[in-house]
């Protein structure tokens, strides 16, 4: 079931029109310039691993340059706790896979569209700090020469960063852009840091330009259930106040119950959903044991704590054959 994180992102960057603001403050100028975004588009599919559903979002928009040709715009959005040393292999995985699609969509084409890849990161542990480059994470001589030798033997790739712990407040809140997607760089920002009850107050006026919107209530009422998810209990109170001054106290205590009704009825899917997928991990384990197959610490526990449906599917089917654990988490081992 998707987390708190992705279920906001997708909420907020699922819009052409949302995801354009974001495009357009990270991307280089000339790149801006010669992007038609009239033709802006999002497209359906995800390359995201299962298992790192949790931690990241993505999303996928094409475009087309003024000249004519396609452009594929790939946002991943980060949500770990900790800066991800791989994450610059990991794009270019998924960047191949979408090309992989793209071939298969288009036989007759000769040529791939570009993909731009960009992590969107607001981890609450610091700035990313892992490399960027596909190619600074293979172990190169130090001399310069011989070095630019051995370049030519490695991909050369490097996604774009937009870090919002590297900005302020202020930097944010001036990004073009309509104000939800303002609000929403604001809330990843600080939504789980210590300073989001001090600096909601701030954000008011914020607030009151979302509401205005002709979606406003419900646009207000997905950003609060982000908040009470993910913020503390000084920053829920203060979220209850910032809502009061802006949509009064009566429509405050109907979108705050209505919030809490939904998280109350997400958790309970989610408890099913957990109970299920835990039994079936279960499942296979004494399969396993019931067959006479060996199944060491290690298996047993990448096996329980499995959470993708579709994995724990196949491993089910694997487990009334198989002859070794291995056999069955093969491509986990």
């Amino acid at each position: 079931m998707p987390g708190p994180h992705d279920l906001f992102v997708r909420f907020t960057w699922g819009q052409p029109e949302r995801a354009e603001a974001e495009l357009r403050a990270v991307l280089p100028p000339d790149v801006v310039s010669r992007v038609d975004w009239s033709t802006l588009r999002r497209e359906p599919g995800s390359v995201v691993d299962p298992e790192l559903r949790e931690t990241q979002s993505d999303l996928l928009f094409s475009a087309r340059l003024r000249g004519g040709q396609q452009l594929l715009l790939y946002i991943l959005l980060e949500h770990q706790s900790s800066v991800d040393r791989w994450m610059a292999l990991r794009m270019l995985r998924y960047v191949v896979r979408q090309a992989e699609h793209w071939r298969k969509e288009h036989p007759e084409s000769e040529r791939l569209p570009v993909i731009v890849p960009l992590v969107m990161y607001h981890g609450p542990e610091g700035a990313w700090t892992a490399p960027r480059r596909v190619e600074e994470l293979f172990e190169l001589p130090d001399e310069a020469e011989e070095r630019e030798h051995w370049l030519t033997f490695v991909p050369r790739f490097e996604f774009l960063l937009d870090d919002l712990t590297a900005e302020r407040a202020e930097a944010l809140m001036s990004r073009p852009g309509p104000p939800l997607v303002r609000l929403a760089f604001l809330v990843l920002r600080y939504g789980r840091s210590e300073e989001l009850s001090h600096r909601l107050p701030s954000w008011t006026a914020l607030f009151a330009e979302v509401h205005a919107a002709p979606d406003g209530l419900d646009n207000l009422r997905v950003v609060v259930r982000y908040l009470l998810q993910v913020g503390d209990k000084a920053a829920r109170g203060v979220t209850r106040e910032v809502l009061r001054s802006v949509a009064g106290a009566q429509r405050t205590e109907e979108l705050m119950m209505t919030v809490g009704e939904e998280l109350i009825e997400q958790g309970r899917q989610k408890g099913r959903v957990e109970g299920r997928l835990e039994g079936r991990a279960e499942d296979i384990v004494r399969i396993l044991t019931v067959r006479g197959v060996p199944v060491d610490e290690n298996s047993r526990k990448l096996i329980q704590a499995c959470r993708d449906p579709a994995l724990l599917d196949q491993w089910f089917e694997r487990a009334l054959t198989a002859t070794r654990v291995s056999d069955v988490t093969a491509e986990q081992q």
